[in-house]
């Protein structure tokens, strides 16, 4: 019921998912206003084999503070939904409902798969030169100490690995510089631990800003309030372009026959850019999989959204995010090792 269209992008969602990917093996429960909801389900032919409705006339507004929204949300839909993920009845909740709601209902029901995160992160899949690179926190924590930028790069691999499909993926830590001297305690301690913990990742080292568009890595570490601006400049400056070429494409009427000869490129180029084609933001660090829909995002994006999810509950994502957080775990609290005294006589 959230986002800022409700049913019929969400209907429309999973009309788009099951084009493009087929519905086998997938069973959608919807939660929401039952005859709003059976009236999207007409409009594209979507059975009760495919798609099952849990009712509820309670829903949280896209204004609400988290904390109210944790006072009033049981009952709801947004609740009902991460609920059923506790349960085991689902396998990944989606949403585009609001963000602050969703973190803390989630966090509050399914609580964190590690006592040191504070919050859940928010990994965005960036288009890149060579693909699509995961970047993680976008938002959720301000502030990360060493080991959870760690934690970052153990979910944000295994992640990576599970929705686009990269066996072992490369991760970097944004820094100010690649050299290691370079950055606050915080980054160079979790490059430490990232080169000797004996964890098992494939660790590049660190990368900067223009590092990311380039593909350097395939997973970019951060702390959310890092990853916040650098996301929000990058979309500043894609529709900053895109305005300014959609304005010299069409300042004559040259300009507009070489647009025209140009279109197919275009159209690719544009493609690739397609916030519809990498909508879906994953809150990772929780002991169930939530993935957040942008609240404007159309049918082709949620039925993106919906394709993550999927991916992540089908893979061995959250096994293999336990295993290493165990393993980071051992050493982060592994005992000193005292230094070998020395055998030589002080005369």
């Amino acid at each position: 019921m959230g986002g800022d269209h409700g049913p019929p992008v969400v209907v429309g969602g999973i009309r788009d998912y099951i084009r493009r990917h087929g519905g086998e093996g997938v069973t959608f429960l919807l939660h929401g206003d039952e005859q709003a909801i059976v009236a999207e389900l007409a409009k594209h032919n979507l059975t009760s084999d495919v798609c099952d409705i849990r009712h509820t006339d309670k829903k949280i507004a896209s204004d609400e503070k988290p904390a109210q929204a944790m006072r009033r949300g049981k009952g709801s839909s947004l609740w009902n939904a991460i609920e059923a993920v506790k349960s085991g009845e689902a396998g990944a909740v989606v949403s585009a409902g609001n963000t602050g709601a969703l973190m803390a209902i989630s966090k509050l029901i399914l609580r964190m798969s590690a006592p040191g995160l504070e919050r859940p992160a928010i990994v965005a899949s960036w288009p890149t030169l060579r693909g699509v690179t995961a970047v993680l926190d976008v938002g959720a924590n301000i502030e990360s100490d060493a080991e959870q930028l760690v934690e970052f790069a153990i979910m944000g691999e295994a992640f990576h690995t599970a929705v686009h499909g990269v066996a072992k993926p490369t991760i970097g830590i944004l820094n100010v510089g690649s050299e290691d001297m370079k950055g606050h305690e915080a980054v160079r301690e979790a490059a430490r631990i990232l080169r000797e913990g004996g964890l098992g990742l494939n660790y590049h080292g660190f990368v900067e800003g223009d590092d990311i568009a380039k593909g350097t890595v395939d997973v970019v570490v951060t702390d959310g309030f890092t990853g916040n601006i650098a996301l929000k400049t990058a979309e500043g400056v894609a529709r900053f372009i895109s305005t300014l070429l959609k304005e010299a494409l069409t300042s004559s009427l040259q300009a507009k026959v070489g647009a025209l000869i140009a279109m197919p490129a275009l159209k690719a180029m544009g493609q690739k850019i397609d916030p519809s084609a990498i909508n879906g933001g994953p809150l990772l660090g929780l002991n169930g999989i939530v993935v957040k829909s942008h609240g404007g995002a159309d049918a082709k994006g949620f039925g993106n959204a919906i394709r993550i999810a999927v991916d992540l509950a089908r893979s061995d994502y959250m096994q293999t995010v336990g295993a290493n957080l165990g393993r980071l775990d051992d050493v982060m609290h592994a005992p000193a090792v005292p230094q070998a005294q020395s055998q030589e006589s002080v005369s």
